[in-house]
Parts: structure tokens; C-alpha cells; sequence
């Protein structure tokens, strides 16, 4: 898992403290089940990132001759792969343009 446990639970708060801000939200739930939740689903999220990079690495080491990793074409093929998994899952991937 890319963030720690801590960080997780960090970002939870500020979920639920994001949610508490909103005028247009009412809150029927304990705040606290509100948070765990949160982290649950975060949680989750982060589980199924590091399985989609795990497919992405190994469709690239799939490949015929070796790649090798950190140089330009393993940096393009990952970014291709990943979104391809994203695209799988009905995610539209985020593109940043430099």
C-alpha cells in the first residue's frame, strides 16, 4: 500500500470534516461511521491500485525481449498498460499533459 495506515486514517478526518462543511449535507450518521467507512473504502481503493500496477508490470515483463524498468519505453508502456486497466474497470484515467 502506497499510504501508511496513519495517513489513511488522516485523510478520513478531513473527509468527514469536508463533509461536516457542507451547508447542502445533513449527516444522519455518527461522524465516526462516517470516517471508518472512509477508510474502509480507502483501503480498498488502494488494494485494487496495487493489483492493476501488478497486471501492468506483468504485461510489460510479458514482453519479448526485456524492458527495462525506469527507461523511457517502460515508462510509456506502464502508462498505457495502467489505463488500459483503469479503462477496464469504467474509469476514465486522468491524462497529465506537460
Amino acid at each position: 500500500m502506497k499510504l501508511s495506515h496513519e495517513k489513511v486514517v488522516q485523510l478520513s478526518h478531513r473527509i468527514i470534516s469536508a463533509i461536516e462543511a457542507l451547508d447542502e449535507v445533513e449527516i444522519f450518521e455518527e461522524p465516526n461511521t462516517i470516517r471508518q467507512e472512509s477508510v474502509r473504502i480507502l483501503v480498498d481503493l488502494l488494494r485494487e491500485e496495487e493489483k492493476i500496477e501488478e497486471i501492468t508490470r506483468q504485461r510489460i515483463a510479458s514482453h519479448k525481449r526485456t524492458i527495462p524498468e525506469g527507461g523511457a519505453e517502460w515508462d510509456l508502456l506502464f502508462r498505457k498498460y495502467y489505463s488500459d486497466e483503469l479503462r477496464k474497470l469504467g474509469i476514465t484515467p486522468f491524462q497529465h499533459h506537460t
